[in-house]
């Protein structure tokens, strides 16, 4: 069934947490390895509007259906970095958006790159640079629904189990769009199957490489996605990837686990 963006924009709403009782963390604290990937996952989510920013100078934003898709998924990946800062701020973390800002400016060059790049390989690729686009985020999407659902999981939680599965819903509304996108497009050209199998085997890495030191990667990525479990998660993905026309048998999120050493 094809993706109804009209709907969503409709019923786009921000993540609700005012119901939950997150005071229970001051008498029952995250563990420090929680936090830790907790407070990866609340970077990576306010820095979304650099990546928008972007995929801005490329042929994505003149498609009227992405465009509306983007803006109203900047703003539900903003709110789910402002619940996940909430649960951190009880744990007297702050989040601000200073310190955000400086370690956007510690990436110089390559952050100020990134957009002229996008918009250089854009014109090279031309219209089937939106699948590479609809494909790239359909997997990062699937990673982030997996992050949530495994950091749930283990966590154990009532009130973050909660929070965490009330955010990877509506990730889930995003893995519809880019897929339902991706699926149609890769169909339509064999170039783009090609271009899009290329791009994310050679370059695609766990959502926040390109933003977070290598050791925070590592953490998080042991943390949720270390032993048997974890690898079955990881191949549920890579089989929603591999799915999809023209990418059958990419294994890339095991191979990025491996090359970060996760144990299997």
């Amino acid at each position: 069934m094809a993706f109804d963006i009209d709907t969503y924009t409709a019923t786009s709403v921000s993540v609700n947490w005012d119901d939950l009782d997150l005071e229970v963390f001051r008498e029952h604290p995250l563990p420090e390895d929680s936090l830790r990937t907790l407070r990866y996952m609340a970077d990576v989510e306010y820095h979304t509007v650099c990546y928008t920013r972007d995929l801005l100078t490329t042929p994505s934003h003149r498609e009227a259906d992405v465009s509306s898709f983007m803006t109203m998924w900047n703003r539900e990946e903003f709110w789910h970095g402002e619940a996940l800062a909430a649960v951190l701020a009880m744990h007297d973390i702050t989040v601000d958006f200073d310190q955000l800002k400086a370690n956007r400016l510690k990436l110089g060059w390559k952050d100020r790159l990134d957009p002229i790049k996008q918009s250089v390989l854009g014109s090279l690729v031309g219209e089937d640079f939106v699948a590479v686009h609809m494909s790239w985020g359909a997997a990062n999407e699937w990673s982030a629904i997996t992050a949530y659902n495994r950091m749930a999981e283990l966590e154990q939680d009532p009130v973050l189990a909660e929070l965490l599965r009330r955010i990877a819903k509506q990730e889930a509304r995003h893995v519809a769009f880019y897929t339902s996108q991706a699926r149609e497009r890769l169909a339509k050209s064999t170039k783009a199957q090609k271009i899009t199998r290329f791009a994310l085997s050679r370059f695609w890495a766990p959502v926040g490489s390109s933003i977070m030191e290598r050791s925070d990667v590592q953490h998080v990525m042991n943390h949720l996605m270390s032993g048997p479990d974890g690898r079955k998660a990881a191949r549920k993905v890579d089989d929603s990837i591999s799915g999809m026309p023209g990418l059958g048998g990419l294994t890339i999120v095991q191979d990025a686990l491996d090359e970060l050493g996760v144990p299997a």
